[in-house]
C-alpha cells in the first residue's frame, strides 16, 4: 500500500514514494517522477480529474477490449533502478507489460489492484521499522500493520496546486486548493 509521498532533498525535482507492507513494517522507498507523484497524490487524496487522463484513457480502452490489470509487480532492481510489470489478463490469456514503478502505483489505484513486491527487491533496498521510527530487530511474519491512509503533505499538495493551475487544469486546481483548506482547518482544531 502507499504510505506517504514526499518532496526528495537529495534528487531535486523528484519525490519519495513509500510503499508499506499490508502485513508486517517493511517500507519501500522509491523516487518517482514528478508528474507520477502528483497523479499518486490526487488518487490519494481522491480527487478526480474533471476529464480522463492517461492511465483514465488506458483503464477505458482496456475495458473496451476486456482487458483488465489484475496486479502490479515490483520484481527487480538493478544499478538503483527498480523494475516493474502490470500483469493483464483477458479471457484466454495473462500478459506482463513493462512499466515505472510511478505508473504501476498509479495503474494499481484506477484498476483497484493489489501492488507486490518481491522479495529480492525487499531485501535490497526495503527498511523494517516500528510504528515509532525505531529499526526492528526481529521480523514476524503473522504481524498485522493496521490499514492507513496515505500520508500527502501540505506542501506536496500546493506543489500539485501548481501543477495544476501551470496545466490549466482548474477543475483540479479548485478541488486540491478544498483539500488544502480542509486540512489546514484540521490542523488547527
Amino acid at each position: 500500500k502507499v504510505l506517504g509521498l514526499s518532496y526528495s532533498q537529495s534528487q531535486t525535482g523528484s519525490y519519495v514514494l513509500i510503499l508499506a507492507e499490508n502485513k508486517g513494517k517493511g517500507k519501500l522507498p522509491v523516487i518517482i517522477k514528478p508528474n507520477e507523484a502528483q497523479r499518486i497524490a490526487l488518487e490519494a487524496e481522491g480527487i478526480k480529474s474533471p476529464r480522463p487522463l492517461t492511465h483514465d484513457l488506458l483503464k477505458s480502452m482496456s475495458d473496451s477490449y476486456g482487458v483488465n490489470v489484475k496486479e502490479v509487480f515490483i520484481y527487480s532492481l538493478a544499478e538503483g533502478i527498480f523494475y516493474a510489470k502490470m500483469v493483464t489478463e483477458d479471457r484466454n490469456q495473462e500478459i506482463e507489460i513493462e512499466c515505472s514503478v510511478g505508473d504501476a502505483v498509479i495503474l494499481s489505484y484506477v484498476y483497484k489492484c493489489p501492488i507486490y513486491v518481491a522479495m529480492s527487491v525487499m531485501n535490497a533496498a526495503g527498511v523494517y521499522m516500528n510504528d515509532d521510527g525505531t529499526p526492528v530487530d526481529v521480523i514476524e511474519e503473522d504481524e498485522v500493520v493496521e490499514e492507513t491512509k496515505a500520508v500527502v503533505s501540505i506542501e506536496n499538495l500546493e506543489r500539485a496546486l501548481e501543477d495544476a493551475v501551470r496545466n490549466e487544469e482548474y477543475e483540479i486546481a479548485a478541488q486540491v486548493r478544498d483539500r488544502i483548506n480542509e486540512l489546514k482547518g484540521q490542523a488547527q482544531e
